[in-house]
């Protein structure tokens, strides 16, 4: 159920919660119960609620570093990638003229399909650097949320934005719209 603060689409960005509580001195960590899965889930829907921020500049600085350490074929993969789905929409798109063109033209067409394999292939190492670029990030911080322990206060911020005494925030609108309930959290 939505509360008139969600309703209306205002959100606030969550604080930045400190390195000591994100990862050093204060942090506590604790292999998740894998056959719990849906106390492993309240864990991680926390964890992801409350260090929103610190989660988007920890994806920002990896992204990054995997960027700084191959620009080139961050690059590449990117171009790659875009060119792949953007001829994969026209074909889509194209319904008639694309299937008259493969009867009338079969040859070219084939040819077409091999030159478009073989530029994949040739890209392929700037595909999986771009692909690493950008599932690094979502690792690490599914990683960080199932294994940080939640704190009092993580649990009291959770609380208080499920029952719409504060306003929503980037990621609790995300996960909402993926389906993913803020009821879970208890």
């Amino acid at each position: 159920m939505a509360t008139p603060l969600k309703e209306n689409g205002a959100f606030e960005v969550a604080p930045l919660r400190s390195l000591d509580d994100f990862l050093l001195e204060s942090a506590r960590f604790q292999v998740p119960n894998f056959r719990d899965m849906e106390k492993w889930g309240k864990r991680v829907y926390s964890n992801l609620i409350y260090y929103q921020s610190n989660y988007f500049l920890l994806a920002l600085a990896l992204f990054a570093l995997v960027g700084l350490i191959h620009p080139f074929k961050m690059v590449l993969g990117l171009f790659a990638i875009g060119l792949a789905c953007g001829l994969f929409a026209a074909a889509s798109n194209g319904g008639p003229q694309v299937a008259k063109f493969k009867q009338e033209h079969p040859v070219v067409s084939i040819i077409t399909i091999l030159l478009g394999a073989y530029l994949i292939i040739y890209l392929l190492d700037g595909i999986f650097v771009f692909l690493l670029g950008i599932l690094l990030p979502f690792s690490a911080t599914f990683i960080h949320s199932s294994l940080r322990l939640r704190s009092l206060r993580n649990k009291v911020t959770n609380k208080m934005e499920q029952i719409g005494l504060k306003k929503s925030t980037p990621m609790g609108m995300l996960l909402d719209a993926l389906g993913f309930e803020a009821g879970i959290v208890d």
